[in-house]
């Protein structure tokens, strides 16, 4: 079976330079994706001074706004303030069975939150985390730590598993931890250092050794240099990644988004 999925920092709604309202664009340009799941970070659930300077401002919060009537939503918040509230968000063409979200802040200066929910897709119960890590490297280290717990925790170890967000890990030192400890691939480097065939005849272990960290680059949009946004899997086969540069996307948020395209094997098309 066939599945599409995106990852993206919309940036509250907003453009990176200016504070002008992108959330129209937005909605428009993530429909045209077509993605079954729609991982996201920096979702403004309310923001009154916005709603007040931008008259078409949405009055639901962007997670409903951009889920419509064709996708599920599941929210946590993790910001909150005077006057709002932002956090990550998943949108989900399949049922959400459950949510829940963890606080993985750090400090008092960064609100950061890790969304965990079921998703059901046909008979298979596939667990989805959205994530987006803090800007220090210590605290993006243990949030890792909070996120492993976590899934050892909460998620049997057959249960298929997608991890994305924003990780802002611009030097790439986490995916060594989250492959050694709970058996992820992240898509890129699937799809740029091996054939789904050679990579299900080695093990892991010979997988791991010969890896080229290879992520996608996805900030800032206008000229993407760093690798911040990631999509870690378990239990799929990567069909296709793709980073999404044109237009509209440069011009929307201070990210461009990731969509990547997978196959459950146990389940038939």
């Amino acid at each position: 079976m066939k599945l599409r999925i995106a990852t993206y920092n919309m940036h509250k709604g907003v453009s990176a330079f200016g504070h002008q309202a992108r959330i129209h664009g937005m909605k428009e340009a993530i429909a045209g994706l077509n993605a079954d799941l729609v991982f996201l970070q920096e979702v403004q659930g309310r923001h009154d001074e916005n709603a007040k300077r931008h008259s078409s401002w949405p009055e639901a919060g962007h997670h409903e706004f951009l889920a419509g009537d064709t996708h599920h939503v599941a929210y946590g918040m993790n910001a909150v303030y005077e006057h709002g509230h932002h956090g990550n968000a998943l949108l989900s063409r399949y049922p959400i069975t459950s949510l829940i979200n963890h606080d993985v802040s750090d400090h008092a200066y960064e609100q950061r939150g890790i969304l965990h929910a079921v998703v059901q897709v046909n008979t298979v119960a596939v667990h989805c985390f959205v994530i987006h890590l803090g800007l220090f490297a210590a605290s993006r280290r243990r949030q890792v730590q909070a996120l492993i717990q976590t899934i050892v925790r909460d998620t049997p170890s057959e249960a298929p598993l997608i991890i994305a967000g924003d990780f802002n890990d611009w030097n790439q030192r986490l995916s060594t931890t989250l492959y050694e400890h709970l058996g992820v691939v992240e898509a890129f480097d699937v799809i740029n250092n091996e054939t789904k065939k050679s990579a299900m005849r080695r093990t892991f272990s010979d997988y791991f050794v010969s890896l080229r960290r290879s992520h996608a680059r996805t900030f800032p949009a206008q000229f993407p240099w760093l690798c911040l946004d990631r999509v870690y899997l378990r239990g799929f086969q990567v069909e296709q990644a793709v980073v999404l540069k044109d237009e509209p996307w440069y011009s929307l948020s201070d990210h461009v988004p990731i969509l990547v395209c997978l196959d459950i094997p146990d389940l038939p098309a």
